[in-house]
């Protein structure tokens, strides 16, 4: 009787240890594709779509608040002729499901395109993946815009 209460307390603090390690990797994770977030931020701050060219998978897949459908080298020309004066996110949050990571939040720009003046807000949803090597990329982002 003794030995299966002290098998039972010991399951029992396995299972609970296992629990905050996997809690304590989603916390990671989740820190890490903020981190990832904030440097696609970083390039659209700067100007330089290359900052995020390679966190952006092959087949990445870009939605605009338009419609618009591009792949990854379609967005980063987009970008590339873009000029941003002033852009930030806003309320930012990523959820972890195994080995794909989802990162929300809110988006507001300012900026020129083509001769163009842009004043955009706009909710977006970012889609991450961890690819066999360990990296994590985004293979899908989407924009909705907010009506003001």
């Amino acid at each position: 009787m003794k030995k299966n209460l002290i098998w039972c307390l010991l399951g029992s603090v396995l299972l609970v240890s296992a629990a905050w390690s996997q809690a304590g990797k989603s916390g990671g994770i989740e820190q890490a594709v903020a981190d990832l977030e904030q440097k696609w931020l970083q390039s659209q701050k700067t100007n330089n779509p290359d900052l995020v060219a390679p966190l952006l998978a092959d087949k990445f897949v870009m939605t605009s608040a338009e419609g618009k459908v591009m792949s990854k080298a379609e967005y980063l020309k987009t970008e590339k002729a873009r000029k941003y004066t002033a852009v930030d996110y806003t309320d930012m949050k990523v959820t972890v499901f195994g080995d794909t990571a989802i990162a929300t939040g809110g988006f507001k720009g300012k900026g020129t395109e083509a001769g163009k003046a842009f004043d955009e807000h706009e909710r977006w949803t970012d889609t991450w993946v961890k690819m066999p090597d360990g990296k994590w990329q985004c293979v899908a982002s989407q924009g909705t815009a907010v009506k003001m």
